[in-house]
């Protein structure tokens, strides 16, 4: 028969049994509190295979304003786990000698291989491995802190990169000389005979409604060699994305980011580029190999969708002023596709050297596409309007001209510097959009002030390329704009799309899956900052791996800020221990986190 508890209580019988179990529940409730408080928060293990991620996020969820922080001191350590708590990890350093500049998504051998095609420059896009980097990387021999900005323009340590292949190839053309411990940049190249300064100065009089730094503040540099137009730009209040393929030219890319100058690994393919549809206000390519006319015109097809309605194309390549065969031949097809396209020819012109330039107009309005004879190539479909780059094959149609939520034509942005702080054109153009934006970037402005440059432990005269891992409205590259820094704005995938409203305003961004490796060379950051971003992936990769790619793409003695909740600073405090970086913490809030010239003594196998 069953025994009410009241009667249990009342008659007080089974004496040995209740003091049992209450025994029992005193020992359980122990064990459960024990665990919580001290449980590992990140569990590794060198041997586990992680899958790739898919690379087509869930749905966006609205991203928060990043709090107001007042009266901030720098109290360092509190709230953080000891350091006698730290995540036990065997390090190892990826042991083939090439993965001193090893890139997993670009160096991915099995995958390459593998492809039935290179005809379209297959073998030089993204081919993630499935399992992510768990080594790593080791330092070049010789390895010392970059030379700083802006002595790096014009020189680097030889020893932080050393190729001497491109100084032999490229020795005629003044690309790059070897000059003692030195790499030095004279600032030549293909097209620039007389100099990468005196050639902008003659893009600029041949058409002077470019305006470089006023009207032109936005720009893609197509094949960039070793980025010396985007260098000299900056002189002129120009941010170029500076780009071209990991190829035959050994490191060119991995120069430009040592001598402190914007610039990505990246190619046009069978793939689009990782940009938004009408992003930039000016497109280069000087010798840059890129066949346009190939495939129908779908090379310059996705030129059309990521340049912004009026921009211009500024082409300077031997079919703009040689009349061999073959070069006419090019000439004559590049004429019929952009007739086809409605751009227009608004300037050509030949300078002193030798050397021809043709520049292009997109259209700013739609009445050409409406009067086309054929309508060949047709007007894209993009139902839903959004930009949808990552991992998307290159259209054979034209990215229609953007309008507002009104249906009316998108502007141009105002000049230089005044669209730093106006309205983004591509902003949508409700009340709450606006207000939420200049909330943002007001706070953007004081906790920059406030905290990142007056509260934080960071030397910033170390700092030149700085990565924003998720960018928002640019609010933080905005707040720096003062300072002799540079910002690789990153909208992660699986967040709300405002890369246009970053380029809108005067700077350069890019798309990005931090659940894989980013698009760069080892060591080509000095600061990385995240605000907010790991509550988006920890659905779906594992911390520890966001960890070993951020201490891939940073250079010694760089930067990792978070901005994050406690929650997340606890679970990446151990593992960055674990590395031997520093780590303090402000306010609850801020983690700052240094790396050091450490790597493990051991190699994996």
């Amino acid at each position: 028969m069953a025994i009410l508890a009241e009667d249990f209580f009342k008659e007080r019988k089974y004496p040995f049994i209740f003091t049992l179990l209450i025994l029992l529940i005193c020992v359980a409730f122990f064990l459960f509190s024990f665990s919580s408080t001290t449980s590992n928060p990140v569990a590794f293990n060198s041997v586990i295979q992680h899958q790739a991620p898919p690379h087509h996020a869930s749905k966006p969820k609205e991203q928060e304003l990043p709090p107001k922080v007042t009266n901030v001191t720098a109290e360092e350590d509190q709230g953080l786990p000891p350091e006698e708590d730290a995540v036990t990890i065997d390090w190892k350093l990826c042991k083939d000698p090439q993965n001193v500049d090893f890139i997993p998504c670009l160096d991915n051998f099995l995958a390459i291989k593998a492809l039935k095609s290179r005809r379209h420059m297959e073998h030089r896009e993204r081919h993630c491995p499935e399992t992510s980097l768990h080594c790593l990387l080791p330092l070049p021999k010789g390895y010392k802190a970059p030379v700083p900005w802006p002595k790096s323009r014009d020189k680097i340590w030889y020893d932080n990169v050393p190729h001497p292949k491109l100084v032999e190839y490229k020795k005629d053309q003044h690309w790059v000389v070897k000059s003692g411990e030195y790499l030095v940049f004279p600032g030549g190249g293909t097209q620039f005979k007389d100099g990468v300064d005196h050639y902008i100065e003659f893009i600029q009089k041949t058409l002077p409604a470019i305006k470089w730094g006023k009207h032109t503040r936005v720009v893609l540099d197509v094949g960039c060699g070793v980025a010396s137009f985007g260098a000299y730009l900056l002189d002129k209040n120009v941010i170029t994305m500076s780009f071209a393929p990991k190829d035959e030219h050994e490191a060119q890319i991995q120069f430009a980011l040592e001598r402190g100058i914007p610039a990505t690994l990246s190619v046009i393919g069978t793939q689009k580029l990782t940009f938004p549809d009408n992003g930039f206000d000016l497109i280069h390519c000087a010798r840059c190999r890129v066949h346009w006319d190939a495939d129908g015109g779908k090379p310059l097809f996705e030129l059309n969708r990521i340049l912004r309605p009026g921009g211009f194309f500024a082409w300077s390549a031997t079919p703009v002023y040689r009349d061999d065969e073959r070069d006419q031949k090019v000439w004559n097809a590049m004429v019929d596709i952009t007739k086809a396209m409605c751009w227009k020819v608004v300037a050509k012109a030949h300078d002193s050297s030798g050397i021809g330039l043709v520049i292009y107009q997109k259209p700013t309005s739609s009445s050409c596409y409406e009067k086309r004879k054929e309508n060949n190539p047709p007007l894209c479909e993009n139902e839903d309007g959004k930009n949808s780059s990552w991992y998307a094959r290159l259209n054979s149609c034209l990215t229609p001209l953007p309008v507002d939520d009104k249906g009316n034509l998108l502007s141009w942005p105002k000049s230089w510097p005044q669209r730093l702080t106006s309205k983004p054109p591509s902003l949508p153009t409700d009340s709450v959009s606006k207000d939420k934006f200049f909330k943002d970037s007001k706070r953007w402005s004081e906790l920059v002030s406030d905290v990142y440059v007056n509260g934080l432990p960071i030397n910033w005269s170390s700092v030149r390329n700085v990565m924003d891992m998720n960018a928002g409205y640019a609010g933080f590259a905005a707040a720096l704009v003062d300072l002799p820094v540079w910002v690789m704005n990153v909208v992660p995938i699986d967040v709300p799309d405002t890369l246009s409203i970053i380029m809108d305003r005067g700077f350069i961004g890019m798309y990005h899956d931090w659940c894989e490796s980013f698009s760069t060379y080892p060591r080509t950051y000095d600061l990385l900052h995240s605000s907010f971003l790991f509550k988006y992936l920890e659905p779906r990769c594992d911390i520890l791996d966001v960890a070993v790619e951020i201490d891939r793409i940073l250079r010694p003695n760089g930067y990792l800020v978070v901005h994050d909740s406690m929650e997340i600073l606890n679970k990446l405090t151990p593992i960055l221990r674990s590395l031997h970086w520093s780590v303090t913490l402000h306010q609850d809030q801020f983690l700052v986190a240094r790396k050091g010239f450490w790597r493990p003594t051991s190699s994996s196998d």
